[in-house]
């Protein structure tokens, strides 16, 4: 597990090393999909280190700011999603139904980017992919 460095990446970071800080990134890091800061409020409270919902959205607001985690703007859903930024280039798949979001492993927009900027002489910084759709559970119980 990677707890013991995680006072070391909020030093890094410029950021005092607090329970919740810490509580917080671990969460994150162990989760397989992304988190609603209400779920991250939950999973505290079930690690027995409560804290208001208000520090949870202030510490991963800090953490967004200094892209210690990605905040993900789903359409559709109205709330932010966060996770834990493993500095990996990835997309969404979501589904509709259930709300599972499941991350793509590559990316197909990679060369395409490079031809846009060629053509346009814009300089491209990044790019979101999210696709939306029922997952196979979702599919059978329909």
């Amino acid at each position: 597990m990677k707890d013991m460095n995680f006072g070391r990446d909020l030093a890094r970071k410029g950021l005092r090393n607090t329970k919740h800080r810490a509580a917080i990134l671990s969460i994150l890091e162990q989760s397989e999909q992304p988190l609603t800061a209400e779920q991250v409020f939950l999973e505290l409270k079930e690690r027995g280190e409560p804290a208001n919902l208000s520090t949870v959205y202030r510490v991963l607001d800090v953490f967004t700011d200094k892209r210690m985690v990605k905040k993900l703007n789903i359409t559709g859903g109205g709330r932010s999603l966060y996770e834990y930024d493993r500095m990996v280039h990835n997309h969404h798949l979501l589904c509709l139904g259930c709300k599972k979001i499941l991350a793509i492993g590559s990316c197909p927009l990679g060369d395409y980017e490079k031809i846009l900027a060629e053509k346009t002489d814009f300089a491209i910084e990044g790019h979101r992919l999210d696709i939306y759709g029922y997952c196979p559970e979702c599919r059978r119980e329909n």
